[in-house]
């Protein structure tokens, strides 16, 4: 089955271990994916992961995610190149521990940038030539541990629990335009990056990223119609 099939994805981190996972989803659901990346490492990992078949339907290119301009310049170019724009998956992001005392500057600066100016950015991006269709997906990574707001890494739970607004706020503000916004939260994924900053914890509740991404997938089914301003605990 192919639910997403003519439909053309952008999954900003689709390099980044959940965002591979939602890419090679989205390709095996039919869509085309369209994706910006920064590290050239990551970029090669997932074009080993693509099946021959698949690899003329995704369109891999050099754009910050975190740049409103330049993803509203790679957005346009996923139109010029793949003819429309139906899903967004906001899947960049990044942690880094800390109280509010033990937190400086630069750290509070990136974990906003990471997490919620990347989802602002894609938001940004994508919407109008999904308001222009009259159907559209956004589907936003939030996370489950900022949910009540956590102590410990404030700046993490702040730009998350800053995702989780702007999933809600965007939902009220496309309803009835034929577009959903959704945010999806999971605890603990299981990575690599993951497993090498915690080598002790306890992996077994620990959410496979496949897990999530068939849930993305879920979100972006044209039989969600009725969906939106919904956060979806993993």
């Amino acid at each position: 089955m192919t639910p997403l099939a003519g439909r053309v994805a952008l999954v900003t981190g689709g390099t980044g271990a959940l965002g591979q996972a939602v890419s090679l989803r989205l390709l095996a659901d039919g869509a085309a994916v369209a994706i910006p990346y920064l590290d050239a490492r990551e970029r090669d990992w997932l074009a080993a992961r693509v099946a021959p078949g698949d690899r003329d339907r995704l369109l891999v290119e050099p754009a910050d995610a975190t740049d409103v301009e330049a993803l509203t310049a790679f957005a346009a170019r996923t139109v010029a190149r793949l003819g429309r724009l139906d899903v967004l998956v906001g899947a960049v992001g990044g942690f880094a521990g800390g109280s509010l005392l033990e937190t400086d500057a630069a750290a509070w600066r990136r974990m906003l940038d990471l997490n919620l100016t990347s989802a602002f950015a894609g938001a940004k991006a994508a919407l109008p030539h999904m308001l222009a269709a009259g159907w559209g997906r956004i589907v936003l990574v939030a996370s489950r541990a900022v949910v009540p707001p956590a102590g410990g890494f404030i700046a993490y739970t702040v730009a998350k629990a800053g995702v989780i607004a702007l999933a809600q706020a965007l939902a009220a503000e496309t309803r009835g335009s034929g577009v959903t916004v959704n945010a999806v939260l999971p605890s603990t994924m299981d990575t690599e990056a993951n497993r090498a900053a915690m080598p002790d914890a306890d992996r077994s509740a620990w959410v496979p990223v496949e897990a999530v991404a068939d849930a993305i997938a879920t979100l972006a089914r044209p039989e969600s119609a009725h969906i939106s301003g919904t956060l979806l605990a993993i």
